[in-house]
């Protein structure tokens, strides 16, 4: 099984940053994919960014350009780095993995317990 454990959550003035980190641990044969989604009160979860074991970002249109997703795949861990953060970035934030555990062939989702980001003067 993976496990994945988020940090650095926590309540920042608008304009503030923070930086969030996911690890992963567990028997794990390959990471493929991590990422980082959220979801605020009476929303549906959405992605806020993705990166690839090779390095490829994605993020979505309301982040780009104020956070920046990365990985260390020694250490199995995902980052977010964000930055000139707004009060609509309020959510719980989640780790998101697709993983192969060792042992297996097949890649399976893993999620994290989430983080709270609270965006408040």
């Amino acid at each position: 099984q993976v496990q994945l454990v988020e940090s650095g959550g926590g309540l920042v003035q608008p304009g503030g940053s923070l930086r969030l980190a996911c690890a992963a641990s567990g028997s794990i044969f390959s990471i493929n994919y991590m990422g980082w989604y959220r979801q605020a009160p009476g929303k549906q979860r959405e992605l806020v960014a993705a990166i690839t074991s090779d390095g490829s970002t994605n993020y979505a249109d309301s982040v780009r350009g104020r956070f920046t997703i990365s990985r260390d795949n020694a250490k199995n861990t995902v980052y977010l780095q964000m930055n000139s953060l707004k009060p609509e970035d309020t959510a719980v934030y989640y780790c998101n993995a697709h993983a192969v555990p060792a042992g297996d062939r097949r890649a399976y989702t893993y999620w994290g317990q989430g983080t709270q980001v609270t965006v408040s003067s």
